[in-house]
């Protein structure tokens, strides 16, 4: 009445019966199915087949997989790319630095061959200085000198660089000195026409490339292209150094003087390295020969250009 004793009509039971023996049957097959596949190779084409129908499937599953690991490469190549643009940029730039030291080493090494060439041209003894500072107001041509009375440095000594006459110096203090450029409108020098002797003053106009002649008169012999030297008539620059070459010459009717401009032969707005003229004492002067070897041999005294003084 409530349920069947052996079970034998019970639904469920039977369900669970049939199922069972699908299971058998199926494990049978598969059994057979492998025996005949290992054996005989009789399934190949089936499991083409089935690879072909199961390779969409794969390709789904390992998209995401795939697709993270191709990002995570690209990622790691890009690091890299950038991390080696950015040493590579750094190195260059070193480079490039490096390149300009170079030639900033090699232009000094031109300015200080040049100078040890105009030392074998001078007839005194020289100290090599160099330029520290340059005055900021357009109008005062001024510079400071790492060298001072301890190098033998003195108020009203000669500047020259390769070129000619730069300056003098204005003010010596025992390690520095302040010197006065030859085209300071305040500076003036005595100079001769190197073409017949003609003396005359040259004056500073605050033009770095510029020189005035005031003094000569209209019918002075003097020609463009002249090369004005230093005459040594005030005692401060020794004779025949280089001062100015004549560039215009202009006669004004109805005044006295003509108005002649001439070039600074120094590089007045350009020299780095300068030499100071130590003129001889008067016992050496007397003793030197014409055109002996005192103008080949100048050497720029050791001690001195070291900066301490001579013994």
């Amino acid at each position: 009445m409530y349920g069947y004793r052996d079970g034998s009509d019970n639904p469920f039971v039977a369900r669970h019966r049939a199922l069972a023996l699908r299971f058998a049957l199926l494990v049978l097959l598969s059994v057979a199915l492998m025996i005949m596949d290992h054996r005989h190779q009789q399934l190949d084409r089936l499991h083409d087949a089935l690879s072909l129908v199961v390779l969409p499937v794969q390709w789904a599953v390992d998209a995401p997989f795939s697709a993270l690991r191709w990002s995570r490469q690209n990622l790691v190549a890009h690091r890299e790319l950038v991390e080696a643009n950015r040493a590579l940029r750094d190195e260059n730039l070193r480079i490039r630095g490096e390149l300009q030291r170079v030639v900033a080493l090699q232009s000094e090494n031109e300015r200080l061959r040049e100078l040890l060439q105009a030392s074998r041209r001078v007839d005194e003894r020289v100290v090599v200085a160099e330029i520290m500072s340059v005055a900021m107001d357009p109008y005062r041509h001024q510079v400071v000198l790492n060298r001072g009375q301890r190098s033998h440095a003195f108020q009203g000594q000669a500047l020259i660089d390769a070129y000619g006459v730069l300056g003098q110096i204005t003010h010596a203090g025992p390690v520095q000195s302040t010197a006065l450029l030859i085209t300071d409108p305040n500076h003036s020098i005595p100079v001769e026409i190197n073409r017949n002797g003609l003396r005359t003053i040259a004056e500073g106009t605050g033009d770095t490339g510029r020189l005035q002649l005031p003094y000569l008169p209209n019918n002075a012999d003097i020609r463009e292209g002249d090369l004005l030297v230093s005459s040594a008539l005030a005692g401060r620059f020794p004779r025949g150094y280089p001062v100015a070459v004549v560039t215009s010459i202009e006669l004004v009717p109805g005044e006295r003087f003509a108005r002649i401009s001439a070039r600074p032969t120094a590089h007045v707005d350009r020299s780095r390295e300068v030499l100071l003229v130590i003129p001889r004492p008067p016992e050496e002067t007397e003793q030197a020969e014409p055109g002996a070897d005192a103008i080949d041999q100048p050497a720029i005294d050791s001690e001195v250009d070291s900066g301490e003084p001579a013994p």
